[in-house]
C-alpha cells in the first residue's frame, strides 16, 4: 500500500510504499493484547517483600507461662496473629517477565502496525536532523498536526531523543527498540522514510 510522504513542514512531497504483509495484515486483537501485557509485565521490578515469622525481630522468649494466666497459650511474639508478627504467605521478590515466542511477537507487531494503518494514524516523514532543540521538534509536530504521537527513527539519534524528551505529547522510538505501548497508545505514528524500509524488511513474513 502507498501512503503520502510529508516534509517537516507538513507538506506532501511524494509517496512511500508500505509492505502489505506488515501494514495490511489481519488485526488480531488477542496478539496485540498479549504483546501489551508482556510489555507491562516486563516493566515490573518485582522487589516487593514482607517478613515471615522467622525474619521479624523478637520472639526469643515465651511471652507468659503456659498455664494459670487465663490467657491463650502463646509461644512467640513472632506469631502471625500478633501485632508486629510475621506475615503469612506474603509477597517475595520475583520476576514478572513474559518472553513471547519470536514468531508470535512478530505477528503481534504486524497486527499492531496494521491496526494503526487502518485507523489512518501513520504518517511517513522524510528523513531529517535536529540540533537537540525542543522547539525544532515541537515545530515539526505542529506542522504534522500531532496531538499524541510517537516518532520512529531508523537509528539511535541522540539529538532527536533529547529534543523529544521535554515534549509531553510526543515520544521517541528507535526502530531497533520499538515500544509496543508507545505505538498502541499513540494517536499518530510518525515514521521516518528510512525507518519504513527497515520495518518493511524486519517484520515482513519470513523476515529476519
Amino acid at each position: 500500500m502507498k501512503v503520502d510522504k510529508y516534509s517537516i513542514d507538513g507538506k506532501v512531497v511524494g509517496s512511500v510504499e508500505l509492505s502489505d504483509s506488515v501494514f495490511s495484515s489481519e488485526v488480531n486483537d488477542i496478539l496485540i493484547y498479549e504483546l501489551i501485557k508482556s510489555a507491562n509485565a516486563n516493566l515490573r521490578q518485582g522487589t516487593h517483600k514482607t517478613k515471615g515469622r522467622s525474619e521479624v525481630s523478637g520472639g526469643g522468649v515465651k511471652p507468659w507461662r503456659q498455664k494459670g494466666t487465663g490467657r491463650a497459650r502463646a509461644g512467640s511474639s513472632r506469631s502471625p496473629i500478633w501485632k508486629g508478627g510475621g506475615t503469612v504467605f506474603g509477597p517475595v521478590p520475583r520476576s514478572y517477565r513474559i518472553d513471547l515466542p519470536r514468531t508470535l511477537k512478530r505477528s503481534a507487531y504486524r497486527a499492531l502496525f496494521s491496526l494503526k494503518a487502518r485507523q489512518g494514524s501513520i504518517k511517513v516523514v522524510e528523513d531529517f536532523k535536529v540540533n537537540g532543540k525542543t522547539k525544532e521538534v515541537a515545530k515539526i509536530g505542529k506542522a504534522l498536526a500531532i496531538s499524541k504521537g510517537t516518532i520512529i527513527a531508523d537509528s539511535d539519534d541522540s539529538m532527536l531523543k533529547r529534543s523529544v524528551k521535554n515534549i509531553p505529547w510526543l515520544t521517541y522510538n528507535n526502530v531497533n527498540r520499538i515500544s509496543s505501548k508507545d505505538i498502541f497508545y499513540s494517536k499518530e505514528l510518525i515514521i521516518t522514510e528510512s525507518a519504513v524500509l527497515k520495518l518493511n524488511e524486519r517484520y515482513a513474513e519470513g523476515g529476519k
